[in-house]
């Protein structure tokens, strides 16, 4: 399970340091992919292979579905983390999650998020008070 937040920084050459609690899950392939806000999303392998073979279940007749299927495969990109645990992030993936220097990895149980800092503090702001007001029917089935 994939649980925390984390400050790595990015480096010249767009690499970044995977939390090391998180690198034996990730050391067989990993998946990097657009995320939702603007954010990128860390699969393992496996797991994003569930991910994909559901969007391509779904109906090619529906404009949506067949718009997150194209997005989700021609965004993605397998990487290794390297001996140091660093994994490379691409020009098109630092420009969608606007990340510079200053990174967040935040841990999404079965996924990592990847977001630039300023963002995530930004993020969590606006969305503190409904996390807190939270009711169990907005919350159906989750607590």
């Amino acid at each position: 399970m994939f649980l925390g937040t984390y400050t790595p920084k990015l480096d010249d050459k767009g690499r970044l340091t995977l939390p090391a609690k998180f690198r034996d899950a990730l050391a067989g392939g990993l998946m990097v992919t657009k995320g939702q806000d603007h954010s990128l999303a860390v699969y393992p392998r496996e797991e994003f292979e569930k991910l994909a073979r559901r969007a391509a279940q779904a109906s090619r007749a529906n404009p949506e579905a067949r718009a997150f299927l194209r997005n989700l495969a021609a965004g993605t990109d397998e990487q290794r983390p390297d001996s140091q645990g660093r994994i490379t992030l691409s020009a098109e993936h630092r420009r969608y999650a606007n990340l510079t220097k200053d990174c967040v990895v935040i841990g999404s149980v079965d996924y990592l998020e990847i977001w630039d800092a300023q963002a995530w503090q930004e993020y969590q702001q606006a969305h503190e008070e409904s996390y807190s007001a939270a009711t169990n029917e907005a919350l159906q089935g989750i607590i």
